[in-house]
Parts: structure tokens; sequence; C-alpha cells
């Protein structure tokens, strides 16, 4: 791997630590930047290093870094009710970079993307909230899903509107791929 391509996953995966741990708690699944990082994150890069970044973030958080949330850290919250939401961002950076891939001059295949992304992350959240939690579908979409749809939705309008910018009047997306 070149020294630039490591320097570039450090950086973002720096970001998107730096990010992920501001947090508003509405509840057991705290409202945090973290989807935001990776919405920009999986807008500029290739699907690989999307994916990097998001493993060193994981590993930096899992042995014991304040990264997640609400500025926790430590391998129990991998495997608490959100881990499942962190193990997810894998699914939705991949889903973002890939929808994106040939795509990147359209402005509307942005906020798509990241619906799409953000889907497949409430989807496997869900799933590991409901086998933590033991509660069913429809308690878990309630505290789990339902308050987190406005906020998602306004974040992935900004970071469209970012990364369709930065990819399509800067030279940053040839940069950074």
């Amino acid at each position: 791997m070149k020294v630039k391509k490591i320097t570039l996953i450090g950086l973002l995966a720096a970001c998107l630590c730096i990010l992920a741990p501001v947090s508003f708690p509405i509840g057991v699944i705290p409202i945090s930047l973290a989807t935001f990082a990776i919405y920009i994150i999986a807008s500029l890069l290739v699907w690989h290093n999307t994916i990097l970044v998001i493993l060193v973030y994981i590993v930096i958080g899992a042995v014991g870094l304040p990264v997640f949330s609400g500025f926790r850290g430590g391998f129990s919250i991998l495997l608490g009710y959100t881990g499942g939401y962190i193990f997810g961002y894998i699914l939705m950076g991949l889903a973002i970079s890939l929808l994106l891939k040939n795509n990147k001059n359209k402005l509307w295949m942005y906020p798509i993307a990241m619906l799409i992304g953000t889907i497949f992350c409430y989807l496997f959240g869900s799933i590991w909230y409901m086998v933590e939690s033991n509660n069913n579908l429809a308690s878990t979409l309630a505290v789990a899903v339902v308050p987190f749809i406005l906020p998602d939705l306004i974040k992935i309008v900004v970071a469209s509107y970012v990364t369709y910018i930065l990819n399509t009047k800067t030279s940053i997306s040839s940069t950074l791929s």
C-alpha cells in the first residue's frame, strides 16, 4: 500500500473518530455524527478504502479509545445494543461507495445511495438490537429506527450536497481514489 493511501485512510479514520463521539442522547441509542462522517467518506472514496477507514475506526474503539457515541470505547460497546449499528457502518459505507462508483456527477444519486446505505445500517443494527434486548420488531423500530429518520435525512441532505460539490467542482475525488 502506498504512503499516500495509508495517510489518506489514517486521516479519514481520524475524522470519523473525531465526529463519531459527538452525540445527542435520545434513549438507548444516541444520535451521533458517525453516520454523517461515513456518508462523506463513502461518497469520496472507493469501496475498499471506505471499508478500511471504517474498520480502523472500529478497531480503535474496540481497544478502548473513546471514539464511539458519547465518547465511549471498548469491546463491550461492540457487543452491546449499539454494536449492530457500528458494524452496520461497514454495510452502509460499502453500499454508498458502490452506488456512487460511476455516478459521482449525478447529484440526485447521492441521497439515494446514502438512504440505501442507511437502510442497510438500520436493518443490521435493528436485528442486532432485537437479539440483544429481547424486544419485538415494533418496539425495536420505535426505539432504534423511528427517532433517527429525520436527523438522518437532514445529514443525508447536507452530506449529499457537500460531497457532490467536492466530487464535481474540485479535484478531491481523483486525489482520494
